[in-house]
């Protein structure tokens, strides 16, 4: 006798995974003379060797069916560029507010981001209501700066560094030691 799963509470799925804090990324490509991107916040690494990071994109996006048809990048946007992730997650900005770097390369990028990675397909994957695209990274930059991050449905800001960290003074102090020269 075989038995099935319960049925799940997707909404109650949503609002616990709402609780854990992801960055925000766009995930850009070209295809001819199309040129798009996505708002994604399913990014992680997967491989240093190869080199493979994972996007996930909902079946229903416009961009599932393009992401494994040539190279892409994946921007890790800054904290200031939240206009830019509801652009790119279906509330448009006027064509001229987008940053683009590149756009006449086969692989546009956005401009003013933490970093970017860029990659070819490597692999796709059944992810249910999604497709898991695995890429192999091929180009990178990271400029640094402070990611957009979500959590509950808002985009909160990381805390500001205090003037001295919380282990200032003890032994696992990873600056310079100020006690050991005497100061």
């Amino acid at each position: 006798m075989t038995t099935s799963a319960p049925a799940f509470d997707r909404a109650r799925l949503r609002a616990f995974l709402g609780h854990f804090t992801t960055g925000v990324t766009v995930v850009t490509y070209r295809r001819g003379e199309l040129v798009r991107g996505a708002t994604v916040n399913a990014f992680t690494s997967v491989s240093l060797d190869p080199p493979l990071v994972l996007v996930s994109l909902d079946r229903r996006s416009r961009s599932v069916q393009h992401l494994g048809d040539g190279p892409f990048v994946v921007n890790i946007l800054a904290e200031d560029q939240r206009d830019l992730a509801m652009h790119f997650a279906g509330k448009p900005l006027a064509d001229d507010a987008v940053p683009w770097v590149d756009l006449d390369s086969p692989v546009p990028r956005l401009g003013r981001t933490v970093g970017h990675v860029e990659c070819t397909p490597w692999r796709a994957y059944d992810g249910g209501d999604h497709v898991l695209h695995v890429g192999e990274v091929t180009g990178l930059d990271l400029a640094g700066g402070r990611p957009l991050l979500f959590f509950g449905g808002d985009f909160p800001r990381l805390a500001e560094e205090p003037e001295a960290p919380h282990w200032s003074w003890s032994l696992d102090d990873p600056t310079p030691q100020l006690w050991e020269a005497g100061k």
